[in-house]
């Protein structure tokens, strides 16, 4: 199998714009080991796939080989800006624009200047180490028609692109786990939490992973999403489970915590 290694992380910019902030900074870090193991599997290239990157008529692959600029988080504004380097792997993504009409799936390639990269995946490409020429990426967006299945079938198609080129792929999931935000103004340093039952919650989904218990993760993420309020359903796993063929042996937690009430997890997945 092509894909070398894969990680869920969240999507949130907190830790990379405050991560003085004890409970974004320990998320920070976390990414960062992440990244450290993500660069040991040695990838030839990078498939992401943000929940904040929302595509609605189409499937949309970033096939621009590098873009540069700053990005203002449409929500954390107030907290600092995002400057962004990132270079795609033209070539993967090109095929993926042109295997998604077999799959039954309208797509199209995005190579413009100035395209507005979504926040996640550009806090994700700082902290993990990914989007540099060494290790680019394969962006592919969440299109908001699109559920579980057809991510799924995205990923695997994705993946089965860079395989056909003789390329080894890492594969990223990125958002976050419970929704929950709080909607006034809180001091940062006291974060938590908004739901003890979504806090239950995630920790319950996180402990299947680490089992390996593919099938028990399934059956409870219907549930799980609706219960806790989870990013976008939860696609961004479906986009893992894709890629792996629905199978990996367990997880490694390396960090979980509050993004501002909602639920954040940076988790490896042992394939």
């Amino acid at each position: 199998m092509s894909v070398v290694s894969a990680f869920l992380v969240p999507g949130n910019p907190l830790p990379v714009l405050k991560p003085a902030v004890p409970a974004w900074g320990d998320l920070a870090q976390a990414m960062r080991k992440a990244g450290l193991a993500l660069a040991a599997s040695r990838p030839d290239a990078v498939l992401v796939y943000s929940t904040q990157w929302i595509a609605v008529l189409d499937q949309l692959w970033i096939t621009r080989r590098h873009t540069t600029g700053v990005h203002v988080d449409e929500n954390w504004y107030e907290f600092g800006d995002l400057p962004f380097d990132i270079h795609a792997d033209e070539k993967v993504a090109a095929a993926c624009v042109e295997a998604c009409p077999k799959n039954g799936v309208h797509a199209r390639g995005v190579d413009y200047d100035g395209f507005p990269i979504d926040s996640g995946t550009i806090a994700v490409s700082g902290l993990l180490g990914i989007g540099g020429a060494d290790r680019p990426l394969v962006i592919g967006s969440n299109n908001v028609y699109h559920n579980g299945e057809v991510t799924e079938k995205l990923a695997a198609l994705a993946r089965d692109c860079a395989a056909a080129q003789g390329k080894r792929v890492a594969v990223v999931g990125v958002g976050g786990l419970s929704g929950s935000v709080f909607r006034t103004e809180i001091d940062p340093a006291t974060d938590h939490f908004a739901s003890a039952e979504e806090d239950r919650w995630n920790r319950r989904v996180l402990k299947v992973m680490e089992e390996g218990d593919v099938e028990q993760l399934r059956k409870i993420t219907p549930e799980y999403a609706g219960a806790a309020r989870v990013d976008m359903g939860f696609k961004h796993l479906h986009w893992i489970l894709g890629a792996l063929d629905g199978a990996f042996r367990g997880a490694h937690v390396h960090g979980y915590g509050p993004l501002y009430g909602s639920g954040a997890a940076v988790v490896e997945f042992k394939i």
